[in-house]
């Protein structure tokens, strides 16, 4: 995900999502096809839910990068998505937008207030250099962590992420 520009803000959200975004593809082309209703418990996601939020979250990164505000009630639906390929193209789609949203911006845009909005009440406020790290990346992190387990109570080999997993070793 190179930039021709040369500003460290986004530079640094470069190198970032060069190392978080191809773990979450590894991630979702293990989705166990099918299987897009389970959950491990009454109170949680499906897994189909679970990972078509992950696939569409480059999305979040891009509105982050374009916008100064979103209301959650105007995103689009997510798709019910069930099937890894379904998933890794509906995500490669939205990492596109995002490299090219990233392309086009400098660290100018990085200090300025990105706001999230719900039924018109701010519930995120804050630079969008913090909005990037937290509420897309470590958001990103967070539920990718979560279909880890999913899978492994499922019993999906889980690919390695930032190291060795039970599943896969580095050899």
């Amino acid at each position: 995900m190179t930039s021709s520009t040369s500003n460290a803000g986004i530079t640094a959200i470069i190198g970032d999502a060069d190392r978080e975004l191809p773990s979450t593809r590894r991630i979702l082309e293990r989705y166990p096809d099918g299987k897009g209703t389970w959950k491990p418990h009454a109170k949680s996601r499906s897994i189909g839910q679970l990972a078509s939020h992950i696939a569409a979250l480059p999305a979040l990164g891009t509105w982050i990068i374009t916008t100064d505000n979103l209301e959650a009630s105007t995103r689009p639906p997510l798709p019910e998505l069930d099937k890894a390929s379904d998933l890794v193209a509906f995500f490669d789609a939205r990492t596109e937008d995002l490299r090219d949203a990233i392309a086009k911006a400098d660290d100018s845009i990085l200090d300025r207030t990105w706001t999230l909005t719900a039924g018109g009440r701010a519930f995120v406020n804050m630079p969008k250099r913090e909005a990037l790290r937290t509420v897309f990346l470590n958001h990103l992190i967070h539920h990718r962590a979560q279909l880890g387990v999913y899978y492994r109570l499922l019993d999906v080999p889980v690919p390695i992420l930032y190291g060795p997993t039970a599943d896969e070793g580095f050899g």
